[in-house]
This record gives C-alpha cells, sequence and structure tokens, in this order.
C-alpha cells in the first residue's frame, strides 16, 4: 500500500508550502493569509524510490465556527486517514494554545506523529526544539519550507520504515526539490485516472454539493456562504468499474465583482482546470435562470473545446410554471450549445445526479474518436452535393477532401480552393453535417480550411533589371523585322 502522509497545523504554518515542495507542483494556493486552504487537498510525491501520498489541510485553531469549523473536520479526517502525521509548528511565533490542541489530540489518537518545526531561516534550530519540546513529541524537525531546507531530513524520519517502490531504485536517489530550487509544474491526474470532470459555475450553485453527491461522501465543505471552495481539488474514484476523477473548482464571479487578491488565484485555478479536463460539467442555479456570467463562463469553455454537459441544480421544489420558463430561456439563450446534453438535478437529494454519468461518457467518447480520412471526405461530397459553396467573384468555392486534425475537440481540416472566402454560415452547415452524421454529442467540432499554394508565389523574378529590358529590345526587333518581311511578299 502507498503511505499515505497528513500535513496538519494551525492556520499559516506553512502546509500548503510543503505541500507544493513535496509534489513538485504549485496545485495549492500560497499566500500570506490564515485560513486559506479549506478542503484536503492530495497530491503524490516520490522520495528515495518510496512514492506516497500527501494531504495538505486546512488549519485547526480550537475555537473555530461557521466555515471555520468545517475546515476543522476536514483536517481531523485526513489524520484518521494518514499513515503518518507531519504536524507542522511556526518557529517564528512560537508554542501557541492552538498547537497544543492540536497535539493533545494526535496523543489521544496514538498516530505516528512527527513534529515538525517550520520557518526555521532566521530562528536557531536548537532554539526552535527547546521552544516545542513540552507538546510532548518528541524533537522538533527543523525544516524552511520556502527554501527546501531540511527537508530530506524529515522524510527520512517520516518515509524511513515503509519500503522502496522498487528494490532496484539507487541508493540515495533524491526526488525533493533542493534549496532555492523552484517546484517544476507538472500536470494534474494522468489518463490513468479516467476521465477527468471539472465541476465549474457561478458561486453557491452547488458545485461541492454535487461533487459530494457524486463519490457518496462529505469529501468537500459545504457551506451556506459564495466563494466556500477557494482550490481546485482532484478527487480520483471508481463507479461500476469506470475511473474518473472529479474536480471541484471555485466559483467564478464577474470580474468586477472580484476585488480580494485570494479570488483572483482562485478564479485563475478554476479556468486551469477546465483546460486540463476531459468534460465540463457546468452547473447552473435552475431558480435563478441563466444569466449573463453563465454565458461568459460558456463561452470560456467552447474556446477551450472542452466536452460539456450542462446541469440545472435545485430543480427539486420548483412550481410547474417556474420550469416551463426555465426550459423557455435555456433553449432561446443557450442556442450556441445546443449540442450539450442537460440535465435537471437536485444535488442535495440526489435526483438525476445519476444520469449525468451516461452523458459524461458518451460525450467524452465523441470528444476522443477518431475517423479516417475517406469517411470525413465522404461526408464532405455528400454535403457540398446538398448544398453547394456560394460562388465569389464568378467562381465557385471548390472543396476537395477532409481529414482529422486533432481530437478533444475534434478538429476537421479541409482542403480546396478560395477557402478563405468560406462564409461563416457556410462553416456552421458542415459543423452541424458533421455533428450529425457522426452522431457527436456533448463535445464543439471546429472545422479549420487549408487553401491549394501557388507554386511560383513569393518567388522573384530570376532575371535582373538589364536581361529584361534586353529580352524586350529583342522581342521589338524580331517583332519589327516579322512585319519587313510581311510587307516585301505584298
Amino acid at each position: 500500500m502507498v503511505p499515505v502522509i497528513a500535513l496538519v497545523g494551525r492556520p499559516n504554518v506553512g502546509k500548503s508550502t510543503l505541500f507544493n515542495r513535496l509534489t513538485k507542483t504549485r496545485d495549492a494556493i500560497v499566500a500570506e493569509y490564515a485560513g486559506l486552504t479549506r478542503d484536503r487537498q492530495y497530491g503524490e510525491a516520490k522520495w528515495q524510490g518510496r512514492t506516497y501520498i500527501v494531504i495538505d489541510t486546512g488549519g485547526i485553531s480550537g475555537d473555530e465556527e461557521g466555515i471555520d469549523a468545517k475546515m476543522a473536520e476536514q483536517s481531523l479526517q485526513a489524520i484518521e486517514e494518514a499513515d503518518a502525521v507531519l504536524f507542522m509548528v511556526d518557529s517564528r511565533a512560537g508554542m501557541t494554545a492552538a498547537d497544543q490542541l492540536i497535539a493533545e489530540h494526535l496523543r489521544k489518537r496514538n498516530k505516528r506523529s512527527f513534529l515538525v518545526a517550520n520557518k526555521v531561516d532566521t530562528v536557531d534550530p536548537d532554539i526552535a526544539r527547546a521552544e516545542f519540546s513540552p507538546l510532548g513529541l518528541g524533537d522538533a524537525l527543523p525544516i524552511a519550507a520556502a527554501h527546501g531546507r531540511g527537508i530530506n531530513a524529515m522524510l527520512e524520519e517520516a518515509l524511513g520504515i515503509f519500503p522502496r517502490d522498487n528494490a532496484e531504485d539507487e541508493e540515495g536517489e533524491a526526488e525533493v526539490v533542493a534549496e532555492g530550487e523552484e517546484p517544476k509544474r507538472i500536470p494534474g491526474p494522468s489518463e490513468k485516472d479516467g476521465i477527468k470532470i471539472a465541476i465549474i459555475g457561478r458561486p453557491n450553485v452547488g458545485k461541492s454539493t454535487l461533487v459530494n453527491r457524486m463519490l457518496g461522501e462529505e469529501r468537500v465543505i459545504v457551506y451556506d456562504q459564495a466563494g466556500t471552495t477557494r482550490d481546485s481539488i482532484y478527487i480520483p474514484f471508481e463507479r461500476d468499474e469506470e475511473k474518473y476523477t472529479l474536480i471541484d473548482t471555485a466559483g467564478v464571479r464577474r470580474r468586477g465583482k472580484i476585488f480580494e487578491a485570494v479570488e483572483k488565484f482562485s478564479v485563475v485555478k478554476t479556468l486551469q482546470a477546465i483546460q486540463d479536463a476531459n468534460v465540463v460539467i457546468f452547473v447552473m442555479d435552475a431558480r435563478e435562470g441563466v444569466v449573463e456570467h453563465d454565458l461568459n463562463l460558456l463561452g470560456f469553455v467552447l474556446e477551450t473545446g472542452r466536452a460539456l454537459v450542462i446541469a440545472l441544480n435545485k430543480w427539486d421544489g420548483m412550481e410547474p410554471g417556474q420550469r416551463d420558463y426555465v426550459k423557455t430561456e435555456l433553449e432561446r439563450r443557450l442556442m450556441f450549445v445546443d449540442f450539450a446534453d442537460i440535465h435537471f438535478i437536485s444535488a442535495l437529494h440526489g435526483t438525476g445526479v445519476g444520469h449525468l454519468y451516461k452523458s459524461v461518457q458518451a460525450s467524452f467518447k465523441s470528444a476522443i474518436t477518431r475517423w479516417p480520412t475517406s469517411r470525413l471526405t465522404q461526408i464532405l461530397e455528400d454535403a457540398v452535393q446538398e448544398h453547394q459553396p456560394p460562388l465569389v467573384n464568378g467562381r465557385r468555392i471548390k472543396l476537395r477532401y477532409a481529414h482529422l486534425g486533432g481530437a478533444n475537440p475534434p478538429l476537421v481540416v479541409i482542403h480546396g480552393n478560395q477557402v478563405e472566402a468560406v462564409p461563416k454560415s457556410y462553416t456552421r452547415y458542415l459543423e452541424n453535417t458533421y455533428r450529425r452524421v457522426l452522431k457527436l454529442v456533448g463535445t464543439p467540432i471546429r472545422i479549420e480550411y487549408k487553401g491549394s499554394d501557388n507554386p511560383y508565389e513569393g518567388k522573384k523574378n530570376p532575371l535582373t533589371d538589364r536581361q529584361v529590358n534586353k529580352k524586350r529590345r529583342l522581342m521589338s526587333h524580331h517583332k519589327k523585322a516579322e512585319k519587313k518581311r510581311k510587307d516585301k511578299k505584298r
């Protein structure tokens, strides 16, 4: 089994900084802001041939109320899941009542715990050890997570008892970013983790509730407050022997409504999650209907080319008249994404949630399927025969053949003459034709044109001006001589 290491501690002691250092990513948002991390964030890391899972958690202070209490529950759950706990304290701030509370909980749970004194770059490590010795968790391991100091020694203590993945791994192989070295960005879960599904939408439309419903557990914080989720949380899971990775994202508000720097980071992480996903489930509040910002977000999803499924949440309890009005608005305002399946669900009660998987699988299949050139060309020829392209300067646009240029989203490359003059209306006609014939659902399709190249275009005349003038004089001389011969015959 892969060991699980949980990072716990009070707010702002550097847990997310250490998480990014160990996983060699920037997946966790880091800022000089207490209580920034809220949900459990999982990441895969490797050290000296040992693969392990590291969990970033929110801070525990002991006096939590409201949403902070939910954060503390997530942290305590991470402790229960972990094989070892790295209890982080701040060397600069010294020991606090919250540190004593966490240490007492760890002793009661009899967890294999290690006291980690962070931020020792400006503090004597021996003083830090003495400061936190009353916590009763042994000598503190001094580190500076921001600079990579002491990380290897810490991991030797925490992971030394676990076996290597491969006995042939070389001794002393270091997988931790060294001091002063910047973590390198690596992608999120790979294709082995199955279909990546990003849950996006405006704040407080029920995204986290939907994630928990799809997982069947309270995996992320749900609270009646806009902006509860701040980070993009990747959650691999299996359902009916199919692998998925759910990505819970922060709600995106209009640009003019964003004032905090933390929220700006959250929006960036959400947009990155959309680009990283295979399928996007776009969640809207059925009681509010389609608002302008929903259209802006949908436009971004279209630009990225992700497969799309639309979920109208909070559908339960609505009057029949309200439902009819919402459906009419959807038909009118979402015509530009008419290829996407629409589901009417209640994430809180689970109504209709199970049907989302069928649409996700169909959308993903449509997005990645590949077709031979002969098939795409035949569809093009049939479409042109049924409705020919328009005339341009008295000449008919000619579309000769088509081939697949890419997938997710499908890209059809069409070759012909005068293709730069193909109107948008005819391109839409071709898109709809390909979508209908190939039975594509839930994915946009893109068409790109390539014209025939003129072999002489851009080439310079190899003759110099002097040679050209000489040639013209010779031609003129020959014309005069020919005229004289014709006059003599007469």
